[in-house]
């Protein structure tokens, strides 16, 4: 099953979308994708030089992406703006460098009309690069 780009179901854009493909998806539940790494992306050149590495809060960003297109993807929040409220429980595990794919897994536990709570990680070949519990709360666009 194919699903819409990122683009067209959450309001993040280009340099700031971290999130290339949505390949599962039980909207206002759960969602898998990922985020392919091309070297090309900015950050790498300053962090670090010489040793390229993803920064873990872009990792827990694009779990939070994914968990931002799994609840915009139900009609209920459709046309609404979740917003962080905070992390918790977040572990990185392993390095993240250009070129590899960070796979994605997202799974919201409460979700109200108000806020909610999810839980994510991101692994790299299988192995696990981050782990994270998140917390939103929805803002209208």
């Amino acid at each position: 099953m194919s699903f819409p780009p990122p683009e067209e179901v959450i309001p993040h854009r280009p340099p700031f979308l971290l999130l290339t493909a949505v390949t599962s998806l039980t909207p206002g539940v759960s969602a898998i994708g990922h985020w392919d790494l091309t070297g090309e992306e900015e950050f790498f050149s300053g962090h670090f030089p010489g040793r390229p590495t993803l920064p873990g809060v872009l990792q827990c960003e694009s779990i939070a992406q994914l968990g931002a297109y799994a609840l915009l993807s139900d009609e209920k929040f459709s046309g609404r703006l979740a917003l962080f409220g905070g992390i918790d429980k977040v572990r990185f595990r392993r390095q993240v460098v250009p070129g590899d794919r960070l796979d994605l897994s997202v799974e919201l536990d409460r979700v109200s009309a108000r806020a909610g709570k999810g839980s994510g990680k991101a692994t790299v070949n299988g192995e696990r690069a981050c782990e994270c519990e998140l917390f939103f709360a929805f803002s209208d666009v």
